[in-house]
């Protein structure tokens, strides 16, 4: 079976930015309950939040 890829309109998709490193995150399936709540773009951001890049 082929690879289902993702056919909707991805611009669409809410974003934000990361409170660590400043970058858009764009929403993803695993943060539909939460994403009101996400600040980190990823486990590595939320680990070094307090530190300067």
């Amino acid at each position: 079976m082929a690879t289902r890829e993702f056919r909707g309109n991805k611009a669409a998709l809410p974003s934000k930015p990361c409170a660590a490193c400043a970058r858009m995150m764009s929403w993803r399936k695993q943060w539909r309950a939460t994403w009101e709540s996400v600040q980190y773009c990823s486990e590595r951001c939320r680990r070094h939040k307090g530190q300067t890049p």
